[in-house]
């Protein structure tokens, strides 16, 4: 387990430069007072007995990132998030050590970010996989919802495959139980069925071009769906447009995985996902040797769908798809956020989607991604400005975690243990845990 902080202190961070994320100005020499791990005051020149200072000396100081689109494996990945300025994360493909793990970060053991996580990806019968928990009737579908719920996992996954009767079965009981939808589109409704409470949020830019648009890169069918998403302000999108375009870069490689892309990732997950896709990708590349163009061009249109979606007012969150193929925990966050400019973001509007616009898109976040008198202090001390280029967050001074202070030192340290992590055996174990509670 990561090492645990001491009792929370009453916590005054001086002479920041704020960036609340509640806009784009920055409020100059303010200070921060934060209780039991709650922002309690804002203000110029605050008094107060007894608090341990952090003088901010002119820095920038803003909430925490969120991603909100992660798959973890380990807890060494929690600590990667942490030392890349992430201290929210949506696991969205729960296993039952995801439960555990969870309990351990609620009841502070574990240093983590706040952390929200679904049950097993729910399919159709038609999608084989032991990935994939199968459902052959909507009756199965309704009672995997009350069996997730009764667990504890936060939200329900729906994925590809699903028919109608057991999507709408899965749906009817969620909302019944009050549990939130991550909706992967299924093929087998309309891509617009899934602006239906209590769906949340709809993930990957791929699947508009797969699902929506019939794998077609139509502009004029683009701007109608983001006209249409528009109208479901209860629906987030989140494009996760990094684990595509690294799909892209390994067409482009040619001489194996190298160690910058893969040094992060779980081992069991690297030996297993992220040789099987370069292996995929090159034998693709052998049959087909326009492939990297075909990848580049959907990527760029994945590009237009954001700039669509942000231009008639969805609301996009932050995903990265970390965690699987060569997307990196943590460091993935960066590139997802820079390719949000790409498409035509400013760096405050980018910011947005990880962090306000993230918070709300589920209740238990919303006491996240701003900062404002009784929000979580979480927060991010940098040197530089990130609403004047986004590679400010990359250098964090200090981090604070639930009003505790983290030092960059110990951020690196817990980051270079998860570098050199050997726990194949203990993924592996976590699972066939897995498995066997779906043989069961």
């Amino acid at each position: 387990l990561q090492p645990v902080l001491a009792d929370t202190p009453t916590l005054l961070i001086k002479d920041v430069q704020l960036i609340t994320m509640q806009t784009d100005s920055l409020w100059r020499h303010q200070d921060v007072l934060v209780e039991n791990g709650e922002i309690i005051a804002i203000g110029p020149a605050l008094k107060y007995e007894n608090t341990t200072v952090v003088e901010g000396n002119g820095m920038f100081l803003l909430p925490g990132l969120i991603d909100m689109h992660v798959h973890v494996w380990d807890e060494y990945e929690l600590a990667l998030y942490l030392q890349q300025g992430v201290t929210g994360i949506r696991n969205v493909w729960g296993l039952p050590f995801h439960l555990r793990m969870k309990a351990d970060i609620e009841s502070a053991e574990l240093l983590a970010p706040a952390f929200l996580t679904s049950g097993p990806k729910l399919t159709g019968p038609e999608f084989i996989g032991d990935d994939n928990w199968q459902l052959f009737s909507a009756e199965e579908g309704r009672d995997m919802v009350r069996q997730c719920h009764k667990a504890g996992y936060d939200l329900i996954k729906t994925y590809y495959g699903l028919p109608q009767a057991t999507f709408d079965a899965i749906r009817e009981e969620a909302q019944q139980l009050q549990i939130d939808i991550v909706a992967h589109p299924s093929q087998q409704v309309p891509y617009a069925y899934h602006f239906q409470p209590p769906i949340r949020s709809i993930e990957h830019a791929e699947d508009v071009v797969q699902t929506a648009l019939n794998y077609s890169l139509d502009t004029t069918m683009l701007l109608a769906l983001a006209q249409t998403f528009a109208q479901q302000p209860d629906v987030a999108f989140c494009p996760t447009l990094t684990v595509f375009h690294n799909i892209y870069s390994l067409v482009q490689q040619e001489e194996g995985l190298s160690d910058t892309t893969t040094q992060w990732m779980n081992p069991l997950i690297k030996m297993v996902d992220s040789e099987a896709q370069w292996t995929r990708w090159q034998d693709r590349k052998q049959h087909d040797s326009a492939v990297g163009d075909h990848l580049l061009q959907q990527h760029r249109f994945h590009l237009l769908v954001v700039k669509a979606f942000h231009d008639a007012g969805v609301n996009i969150v932050c995903g990265t798809d970390a965690g699987i193929g060569i997307t990196a925990p943590g460091h993935a966050i960066h590139r997802e956020l820079a390719l949000y400019v790409q498409a035509g973001m400013t760096p405050y509007e980018a910011l947005r989607t990880a962090t306000v616009d993230a918070a709300s898109v589920h209740t238990a976040f919303n006491n996240l991604g701003s900062i404002a008198v009784g929000k979580r202090a979480n927060l991010l001390l940098l040197e530089e400005n990130p609403l004047e280029d986004l590679q400010a967050l990359q250098s964090i001074h200090r981090l604070i975690l639930n009003g505790q202070i983290i030092e960059k030192a110990q951020l690196d340290q817990m980051a270079e243990k998860a570098g050199d992590r050997r726990n194949i055996i203990p993924t592996a174990l976590r699972y066939a845990e897995y498995l066997l509670e779906k043989a069961w």
